[in-house]
């Protein structure tokens, strides 16, 4: 990301690879399922230049970490960060804001009721934070979201590379400058024996386990949806709905216009005004 050597943090089960660059307040960024921290490519240098020390992970099983992990649950995931957060803060009480995208949105949300005393605010990019169901209606009138579900089916059930490729190309409405480059990048990560396993137990994984924390939530949370995100029906109602299980006053939620499931590659310069306000109100704060 920066040129500077990549981290890793030892635990019992495996070793987490990150990127550790900036300084002032302590912001992580979490990616989602069958991604790497090359996904905050265009995001975290904004941050880091605005005066951030911005702290970008690769999850269990994913990019350049190992494989092996006993889980990919949510609540997993949740363990990881902290112990980024606790290894990065010490014994400052410096408190972090977590940026997590889909299935990492779940898993901040549990981090910061299990930690409150390291979290001081969430922001959630078309996170997975909450127990999800079918919607019928929307397969009768999105041909997105049908999409969506057929080729995430295919990966889940088949392991289908080809599947999960095709997804992407529906996730970015409109792709990033370096999309070519980038789309290479990633199936030939996918393609490593193992990684394509660890897509599958996540997306496997129920998001249960983070809608149960919802209620006892405590720091600011910042909502944000892409009006486009294939996943959802109708994304602005899934933002809505995770907004309303919160504690009245704690949540926000920012619908971007044409935005899809991957905002932080897709349009960085649409969801960094959204962002930088937020960690100067919360890192103020904490």
């Amino acid at each position: 990301m920066t040129g500077h050597p990549t981290q890793h943090l030892h635990l019992d089960e495996g070793t987490l690879a990150y990127d550790l660059t900036g300084e002032g307040p302590l912001v992580v960024l979490a990616h989602g399922m069958g991604d790497s921290r090359h996904s905050y490519r265009h995001l975290a240098p904004a941050l880091i230049a605005a005066g951030y020390r911005v702290a970008d992970l690769d999850l269990r099983g994913c990019g350049e970490s190992s494989l092996g992990w006993t889980g990919y649950s949510r609540t997993d995931i949740a363990g990881d960060l902290i112990a980024l957060v606790r290894h990065l803060t010490g014994t400052s009480g410096e408190r972090a804001v977590l940026v997590g995208h889909s299935i990492s949105g779940g898993a901040a949300t549990i981090a910061a009721t299990t930690t409150p005393e390291l979290i001081a605010g969430l922001v959630e990019l078309a996170p997975f934070t909450r127990k999800q169901s079918t919607d019928v209606r929307g397969l009768l009138h999105s041909q997105r979201y049908r999409s969506s579900g057929t080729l995430l089916g295919k990966t889940l059930l088949l392991g289908s590379l080809p599947a999960w490729m095709n997804y992407l190309e529906l996730a970015y409405p409109t792709k990033p400058t370096d999309w070519a480059a980038e789309r290479t990048r990633i199936e030939a990560t996918m393609s490593e024996p193992g990684r394509m396993k660890v897509l599958q137990a996540m997306a496997k994984s129920s998001a249960a386990d983070a809608g149960a924390h919802l209620p006892n939530v405590r720091c600011p949370v910042l909502i944000v949806q892409g009006s486009l995100d294939p996943d959802w029906a109708d994304p602005r109602a899934e933002g809505e709905r995770v907004l309303a299980e919160l504690p009245a006053g704690l949540g926000q939620l920012a619908l971007i216009d044409g935005g899809g499931h991957y905002l932080h590659a897709q349009v960085p310069e649409q969801l960094l005004p959204l962002i930088l306000p937020f960690l100067a109100r919360t890192l103020t704060r904490a």
